[in-house]
């Protein structure tokens, strides 16, 4: 059971590791891009591909759904990011146990966007780990897991790529210790949990009351989705990459502050943000000197 990129590479791997695979569940098909071209999602185009059978239930929660998972009679259900919470009738279904893969450390940054909050948090580790589901929200006992370092210049996007293959491979492990009977689930410390909400578009908008470094964390971890933006007056900018700059100033947050010609340096709270890459509301991303060729902003303009 998965649906976005993130799930692809586990589905790969049971593929080329020789399991058996009697069903790929994955969301409905959705609209997608400008066009709002209705679209399968990555898991469901891939396992296609690899000639799996697909279903697509609006609900995880009919009779008829529970039905035919227990007509396969599963040894085990494996849950990567599939995007909906599965009832408790499910989640008993399998012989041996549900196994979902988390890309955190939990009991560390449960929830649904653990990979960017981990960098817009400003660690500078995170991991994956397989568990075994319960009803609770990412709370069940740890099996297997694998820490990942995140470097200074790491975006949530870089993340993701290497934390889906580490997790392809924490799932294998996963299911090869079972087999060998060598795995001893790890309950949680609840006490220790911190969370990681869904994002939505309206969350890459930039704060700046923010400190330099705060801001630098954020805009990595929107980046690429939803991706940070801030106002010029009516103008949208989107940022992708910064750099932080510790330093004292005076003028007011968010202002535009004086420098090399082709910089953009702006006030935070704490030191200024060096805008490195930046996108208008309708051109293409350009590093900033290139943009401000052709659409100059000068010190003491606010953005917003």
């Amino acid at each position: 059971m998965g649906t976005p990129q993130f799930s692809v590479p586990g589905l790969q791997a049971l593929h080329q590791n020789g399991h058996e695979i009697a069903l790929v569940v994955t969301q409905p098909d959705r609209p997608k891009g400008r066009g709002r071209h209705i679209t399968p999602s990555p898991v469901k185009q891939t396992a296609l591909e690899l000639g799996y059978q697909v279903i697509q239930p609006p609900s995880v929660k009919t009779a008829d759904f529970v039905d035919q998972i227990k007509s396969l009679k599963p040894d085990f259900q494996v849950v990567i990011a599939y995007g909906k919470i599965l009832p408790e009738k499910v989640l008993v279904l399998p012989r041996i146990g549900t196994i979902n893969i988390h890309a955190s450390l939990l009991p560390r940054l449960r929830g649904a966007a653990p990979i960017q909050w981990a960098v817009i948090n400003g660690d500078t580790e995170t991991g994956v780990c397989s568990m075994l589901m319960d009803k609770g929200m990412d709370t069940g006992d740890v099996l297997l897991s694998a820490k990942e370092a995140i470097d200074p210049a790491d975006t949530a996007g870089t993340l993701h790529d290497r934390l889906a293959v580490a997790g392809a491979q924490i799932l294998i492990d996963t299911l090869s210790a079972y087999a060998e009977n060598t795995i001893q689930p790890i309950p949680q410390n609840h006490d220790l949990a911190t969370y990681a909400p869904m994002l939505t578009k309206d969350d890459g908008l930039i704060n700046w009351n923010k400190s330099a470094k705060a801001l630098g964390n954020f805009i990595r971890g929107v980046t690429p989705w939803p991706g940070a933006y801030t106002f010029w007056g009516d103008k949208r900018l989107k940022i992708f990459r910064s750099t932080p700059v510790s330093t004292d100033i005076s003028e007011p947050p968010g202002t535009v502050l004086a420098g090399f010609p082709g910089e953009l340096r702006v006030a935070t709270d704490g030191g200024l943000l060096s805008i490195l890459e930046i996108q208008g509301a309708s051109g293409k991303r350009l590093a900033t000197k290139e943009y401000l060729r052709g659409h100059p902003i000068p010190p003491g303009a606010v953005l917003s």
